[in-house]
This record gives C-alpha cells, sequence and structure tokens, in this order.
C-alpha cells in the first residue's frame, strides 16, 4: 500500500502486487517441502487455444507465477480451428492423467466452443478456476470447494487493507458468472448487506454512493465516476480496459477523481490482477494436496 495526498487526507492506494508478492514467498516455502514430502511438485496445466493478446499476456503471467512458487506449469496451445470435441478429448485425457493437478482453460473461447461445455467436463478436483458448476454450487451452499481467483484475491485485499466487512454495505457492479455474482456471495458470507447492480440499474449512482464497499466489475473503462462514490468508501476496481486514446490499460473506475472520495482504492494495473494469478496458484496448491492426502 502507498499514500496519495489529496486535499487535506491521505487515499491509500492499495497494491495487489505487494500482497501477492508476501504470498507467494510463503507458498514458495510451502511447495518446496511438500515436493520433497511427495516426490513431485504441484503441476498446472494451462490450455491456450488461438493467440488473443490479452490471453497470451494472462497465460505468461501464469507462467512466471508459476516459476516462482515452484510450481511445474505446462501450456497446451491450440490453432483457433480446434474443434470442440477435439478440445474436450484433450480434457479428458488430462483428466485421467494422475500428473495433473489442476486444469485451466483460457477464455474466452473461439465462437464455435461452447465454453459451459468445456469448463463442465474438467474434473471438480482439477477445476483451479472454480467454474465448475459443482464448486459454484458449493460456493451458494457454503460447501467445500474450490472458490474462483478473482473472487478470493478481492476478499483477501479487503482482508489485507484491514477492511471490516461485517455489517457494512457493500455494493458489486457486475453479475458476471465469474466475478459479479461470486464476490457478491463472498461478501456476503461475511455479513455485509450486499446490493447487486450493474450497467442497466436505474438511479445506479444513488445505489453506489451509499456503498461503504465498492466493487466495479462492469468491464466499462472509467465507468465509475466520482459521483457515484460515497466518501471514505473502499473501491475495487476489477476492470482491465483499454483506453481508446491513449490505448493504455485502464480499470472501471476513474481512478483519478475516485480516490480523492475513497479510503482505500486499487487501481489497474497492479490491484486486483496480481491476487487473482496469486490465487490460482494457492487453489492449484489446494487441488495438488487433495490428490496427494487421499
Amino acid at each position: 500500500m502507498y499514500f496519495v495526498k489529496v486535499g487535506d487526507k491521505m487515499a491509500v492506494v492499495v497494491s495487489g502486487k505487494t500482497l501477492a508478492s508476501q504470498i507467494k514467498g510463503n507458498l514458495t516455502i510451502k511447495i518446496a517441502s511438500l515436493t520433497k514430502k511427495y516426490g513431485r511438485a504441484p503441476h498446472l496445466v494451462v490450455i491456450l487455444i488461438g493467440d488473443d493478446p490479452g490471453s497470451v499476456s494472462y497465460v505468461k503471467g501464469k507462467e512466471k507465477a508459476c516459476l516462482e512458487v515452484g510450481i511445474k506449469n505446462t501450456t497446451i496451445r491450440k490453432a483457433p480451428d480446434i474443434s470442440e470435441a477435439q478440445l474436450l478429448q484433450l480434457i479428458t485425457t488430462l483428466n485421467e492423467d494422475t500428473t495433473v493437478d489442476g486444469i485451466l482453460v483460457q477464455l474466452p473461447l473461439p465462437k464455435h466452443i461452447a465454453a459451459d461445455k468445456v469448463i463442465a467436463a474438467i474434473r471438480i478436483d482439477k477445476d483451479v478456476d472454480g467454474f465448475h458448476p459443482h464448486n459454484v454450487a458449493a460456493l451458494y451452499l457454503k460447501q467445500q470447494g474450490i472458490i474462483s481467483c478473482t473472487p478470493k484475491g478481492i476478499i483477501a485485499l479487503l482482508d489485507y487493507m484491514g477492511c471490516e466487512i461485517e455489517g457494512k454495505n457493500a455494493c458489486v457492479i457486475g453479475r458476471s458468472n465469474i466475478v459479479g455474482m461470486p464476490v457478491a456471495k463472498l461478501l456476503l458470507d461475511r455479513n455485509a448487506t450486499v446490493t447487486i447492480a450493474h450497467s442497466r440499474t436505474k438511479n445506479l449512482a444513488a445505489i453506489t454512493s451509499q456503498a461503504d464497499i465498492l466493487v466495479a466489475a462492469v468491464g466499462k473503462p472509467r465507468f465509475v465516476t466520482a459521483d457515484m462514490v460515497k466518501e471514505g468508501a473502499v473501491v475495487i476496481d476489477v476492470g482491465v480496459n483499454r483506453d481508446l486514446n491513449t490505448g493504455k490499460l485502464c480499470g472501471d473506475v476513474d481512478f483519478i477523481e475516485v480516490e480523492k472520495k475513497a479510503s482505500y482504492i486499487t487501481k489497474v494495473p497492479g490491484g486486483v490482477g496480481p491476487m487473482t494469478i496469486c490465487c490460482l496458484m494457492e487453489n492449484t496448491l489446494e487441488c495438488y494436496l487433495k490428490h496427494m492426502e487421499d
């Protein structure tokens, strides 16, 4: 975390990189010990279809993180014209491979492949993304399961800030199955009062400006403006967008203006993103331990 002088107060810009570095340091020590104990390292397999620049960048980040913490990483690259049947057969092969602990299919997929079918084909105990319907159901039923990486990382960031969640008004802008819905459930499980809003919510600013904790996951550049934010709110920016004017990455939050009102805020890049990859490492370790200890 670092502080930015705003008028007569200090706004805290929370670095996901810093927290991720601390967590990865602990993971490195733990994985080294477990690798020695069980005779092999955890093994994550990432399937990358095509050469979408964003997907390629994400996969490189995952490869780097695996190398840092001692997880074996295999990236399988396939042409964008791979058939759905071929991809499903590949997943079946990996499901049956006892040396593979985690399987991640990088999204988005080509239009001719049904992502839901692919996600459901991954074995539940190898679903490091936490997207399998059974893992999603486990979250909502408060049962043991793999929690998807970005929501898990957001809660870790809030804890890192020392943000009290219980009893607070939280608003999540965005209703995706990947971020919006699961993070809302995690906040609810921590006894926040949660509102789920989205780009079509009427009088959105009136709702968001009441939130003590505001999570922006709507996928629109600088969508959240200062008038939508309560003075002293904790603001988590999940968005990863490309600024149409500068070509640079930006979030869903108008950072320059909103940081003047927020007590804590994350920045894009360097906020939630590093925590997503860090939680992927944690989930891979969790799957590995299930396989080794069963």
